[in-house]
């Protein structure tokens, strides 16, 4: 095989490399944990949440040692905010928490959350037990979560508060994949006539 094969083959295993790095990222769940009590968070579809349309998102919360604490058990607060965010900055959104049954949970915290924009987010999870209940310790769990641009905002139910108003956005767009791709066979067409004319001297 040829020098200007191998290297032909090389580049077109790099391109699908990156492609299909950037059109199937790992699919992870996000864990945290504070004193006796853990979560993961999921976000449908996918835990790929996308601007503008409603993710249903729920906590599998359990206590040290596995056991679920279901909503009713707990008197549970969601907040999100827009990072970066101050300590004194309001909540962007207050999504109330309904319980939800998901997969093997029952009756977990649970919600529809329209996030407004592209971009990354803090989501705050803070509860403590019912009815003076001491079965776990008071926790505030914070999740980063990335949201990927999509649809045009809707009207939505939930208490959306502009706290970044005078802030100026900017507003970053990724290449296109079809650009990177041009983009990739321009390089190697480049590199290909660069070789030919090296050969011919």
């Amino acid at each position: 095989m040829r020098f200007v094969d191998r290297i032909f083959y090389v580049l077109i295993f790099i391109s699908l490399s990156i492609y299909l790095t950037i059109a199937y990222p790992a699919i992870a769940h996000k864990v945290t944990t504070s004193a006796d009590v853990g979560a993961t968070l999921h976000i449908e579809p996918n835990d790929n949440p996308r601007a503008g349309e409603s993710a249903k998102t729920w906590f599998a919360l359990t206590r040290k040692g596995g056991k679920m604490i279901p909503l009713a058990e707990c008197n549970c607060k969601l907040v999100v905010y827009a990072e970066p965010h101050s300590p004194k900055e309001p909540p962007l959104l207050e999504p109330p928490l309904q319980p939800v049954s998901a997969e093997r949970y029952q009756g977990v915290p649970g919600t529809e959350i329209t996030f407004p924009r592209p971009g990354a987010y803090q989501l705050q999870l803070r509860g403590k037990p019912k009815n003076g209940g001491q079965s776990f310790q008071p926790f505030e769990l914070k999740f980063a979560v990335t949201v990927a641009a999509g649809s045009a905002v809707t009207n939505s139910p939930q208490n959306v508060q502009n706290v970044n108003q005078n802030i100026t956005e900017e507003q970053t767009q990724g290449i296109p994949l079809w650009a990177i791709a041009v983009s990739g066979f321009l390089a190697a067409g480049v590199f290909f006539g660069v070789l030919r004319m090296l050969k011919r001297r």
